[in-house]
This record gives structure tokens, C-alpha cells and sequence, in this order.
């Protein structure tokens, strides 16, 4: 249940970020949505392989190349999804710190609702 209500708010969080025009672009709301189950399964799938390849690079930055990553595994989101577009790293980037910021607040609240 906690990964569909994460999901669930990583699909409206990219919804919002193309309404507001942060540099992604989408065809229709049906293609965020893919987009937010394809970056769901790249994160599952290949986001670990490279946090344990970037390692090093990550210790040497105190974790800061973390956020590189998440833009990384977006962009490569956005390339497999038609309709879904982002414009740049940049955006990217931005996109990436405010869905793991809203992430980890829903993970958050989904935990404390359960242990109350």
C-alpha cells in the first residue's frame, strides 16, 4: 500500500512540475503517468546497480552526487516514454530534489499514520 501511495504522489508531483512548466513536457496526463511507473521501474531496477558503481564519487561528495543519480534515472525515464520530455539536466536535477522532497514527506506520513 505504501508504494502505491508514493507512486501515487510521484505522479501527481511530475504532473504539477509540467503544469508549471519546470522544464518538462508532457503530451497528456496519461504519459506522466507512464512516465511515473517507468521511473518507478528504473529506480527499482538499475538505480541500484549505479548507487553501488558511483560509490566512491558518492563518499568523495558527502552524498551530493546522489542527487545526480535521481536526475539521471528521470532523464532516462523521460527517453523511454513517448510524450514525456524534460529540457535539459537542469531541470532535471530540480525535478528529481523536489520529488525525492516529496517522496520522502509521504514516506514519512505513511509510517507515521501506521505506527499510530
Amino acid at each position: 500500500m505504501r508504494r502505491f501511495v508514493v507512486w501515487l504522489a510521484t505522479a501527481a508531483t511530475l504532473y504539477v512540475l509540467v503544469q508549471v512548466h519546470m522544464g518538462l513536457e508532457a503530451s497528456s496526463a496519461g504519459a506522466v503517468v507512464v512516465a511515473s511507473v517507468v521511473l518507478g521501474l528504473v529506480n527499482l531496477i538499475i538505480r541500484p546497480i549505479v548507487r553501488l558503481l558511483t560509490l566512491p564519487l558518492r563518499l568523495i561528495t558527502l552524498g551530493l552526487f546522489g542527487l545526480v543519480i535521481n536526475a539521471l534515472m528521470l532523464w532516462l525515464a523521460a527517453a523511454l516514454v513517448p510524450g514525456f520530455r524534460i529540457h535539459g539536466f537542469l531541470p532535471a536535477l530540480w525535478a528529481s530534489i523536489i520529488l525525492a522532497i516529496v517522496s520522502g514527506v509521504v514516506n514519512w506520513l505513511v509510517r507515521r499514520r501506521h505506527t499510530h
